[in-house]
């Protein structure tokens, strides 16, 4: 199997944008972005995220709480700083009921450690939901190997169709809520 095909494979399927955080050894609040996150069960109440085995959370994650951030739209700079680039502005910590949590996030998820499996490169972590903390807030996306967004109207949202043209609906040259085209379309 041809690994960059498989890697593009697996991009196809759209994902949020979650950071996963806990402790260190030092009691010192740690994060890593993932997009390996999925709900495992409502009874009993589990989550799963998939780490790779060389990331620094993954050794903290064996036995430890741990919170799923659900990034909301707005927090793109936190997913980078989570990433491996780190922002002037670090990001704001808030105090959780299980590990340390992201301000601003979408939906906050805390975890007690449950399981944890071998998934060949990367460590599957599955916990037991104890808390969660849901808000309206729109999340960001990841697709193709890029962020996205969920409003199309939002101004970083890219111009896939358009390629970045004036003539985008969304550009904002005319009103986009009277305009109707004479071919429907699902995106500019």
């Amino acid at each position: 199997m041809d690994f960059r095909e498989l890697r593009n494979a697996f991009g196809r399927f759209a994902t949020g944008v979650t950071v996963v955080t806990c402790t260190t050894d030092d009691g010192e609040p740690h994060g890593a972005t993932v997009n390996a996150f999925t709900a495992v069960s409502l009874e009993p109440a589990l989550a799963q995220v998939t780490l790779g085995r060389s990331s620094k959370a993954s050794q903290f994650l064996g036995d430890r709480p741990f919170a799923i951030n659900v990034l909301a739209e707005d927090q793109l700079d936190v997913a980078w700083h989570f990433a491996g680039r780190p922002s002037d502005r670090p990001p704001t910590w808030v105090e959780g009921p299980a590990a340390p949590l992201l301000d601003g996030s979408a939906t906050t998820i805390s975890c007690q450690p449950w399981r944890t499996y071998d998934g060949g490169d990367h460590l599957i972590v599955i916990g037991e939901v104890d808390a969660v903390v849901v808000t309206a807030r729109e999340p960001l996306l990841f697709f193709g190997g890029q962020y996205r967004y969920l409003n199309p109207h939002h101004e970083a949202a890219p111009g896939t169709h358009w390629g970045g043209s004036v003539d985008c609906p969304t550009s904002g040259w005319f009103d986009a809520d009277s305009f109707r085209p004479l071919v429907q379309s699902s995106a500019c």
